[in-house]
């Protein structure tokens, strides 16, 4: 089975985590990428600065209605939730989701309503409980879901409380996340 996209939610310690899987992902990954990192609503776009130092691959901050392209990574922009749509992208102003927006819910569950089994879910470290729901809907539509290991994250209570709601597919140490997903993309394209 070919994945449609990969959708990863973070809060609290999510730029170090975020780096060391976007480091270790090949230059001709080429299955869409969409990031919720929680952030302040007046946050400029440095994380997308700091991001693409890790890889090759474009990091963009998406624009509503933004086509999704093969081998790009898209950040939700501060203060905006982050929606798939069929083939594209769209941004809403909607009230915060888990105390936050963007939402790492708004973004799985509509990636997961889209694509349904077409879809990897990974949540990584983070200090609320946002994210769990949307990868519970990741997983009843048959995709993937899996949570970084949480006595490696900065902060284990956004990995325990996805655990805890979901029968995950893997439990995994970041550099692991990083290379399960470019097994499961790149084994699908053969």
């Amino acid at each position: 089975m070919s994945f449609k996209i990969v959708v990863i939610g973070t809060s609290l310690g999510g730029l170090s985590a975020l780096k060391i899987i976007l480091e270790k992902l090949p230059a001709d990954f080429i299955v869409p990428i969409a990031i919720v990192q929680h952030r302040h609503k007046e946050s400029n776009n440095t994380l997308q600065e700091l991001l693409q130092e890790s890889t090759s691959l474009p990091i963009r901050e998406v624009e509503d209605k933004e086509e999704i392209l093969s081998g790009h990574i898209y950040l939700a922009p501060a203060d905006y939730h982050l929606l798939v749509e069929p083939g594209h992208f769209a941004l809403s102003t909607d009230e915060p989701v888990s105390y936050a927006r963007p939402s790492i819910d708004v973004l799985f569950e509509s990636a997961a309503d889209v694509y349904t089994e077409q879809v990897i879910g990974i949540i990584l470290t983070g200090a609320n409980q946002d994210g769990k729901q949307g990868l519970k809907k990741i997983k009843a539509r048959g995709g993937i879901t899996i949570v970084q290991e949480p006595t490696t994250a900065q902060s284990d209570i956004m990995p325990e409380a996805a655990i805890s709601a979901v029968t995950v597919d893997w439990i995994l140490t970041l550099s692991n996340i990083a290379s399960q997903v470019v097994k499961l993309c790149h084994s699908s394209r053969k």
